[in-house]
This record gives C-alpha cells, sequence and structure tokens, in this order.
C-alpha cells in the first residue's frame, strides 16, 4: 500500500467512527454512552494508583 491509500483509509474508518458517535449522541441514549466512558477510562483506571487501601475501608456490621 501506497501512503495516499493509507491515509484514504484512515480518514474512511475516523469518517466511520464520527457518523458512530454522532448518532449516538443524537440518540442520547445515556447506557451506550455510559459503556463507551467506562471501557475508554478502563485503561486509565487501571494504571492509577489506588488512593485508598484495604486497611483504609472500615465498614460496620449491622448487630441482630
Amino acid at each position: 500500500m501506497t501512503i495516499e491509500m493509507d491515509l484514504k483509509e484512515i480518514k474512511s474508518l475516523l469518517f466511520e467512527v464520527n457518523q458512530k458517535l454522532n448518532s449516538l449522541l443524537e440518540e442520547k441514549d445515556t447506557n451506550i454512552l455510559m459503556a463507551i466512558d467506562e471501557k475508554s477510562l478502563a485503561d486509565f483506571l487501571e494504571k492509577e494508583p489506588d488512593i485508598y487501601s484495604i486497611k483504609d475501608i472500615k465498614s460496620k456490621v449491622p448487630h441482630n
């Protein structure tokens, strides 16, 4: 493949992605948008250090 062909293919794929995102935004389907956000943030959040350790977590168990 030539550089020109590669660029045309990339441009075509970007156009398709843009169209799909626009249709999602127009539908305002919050579940789909939330799923996209979740997936896109997963890698980022995995690389972030935990703010709290297990020792920091305190829970109260109800006594019966």
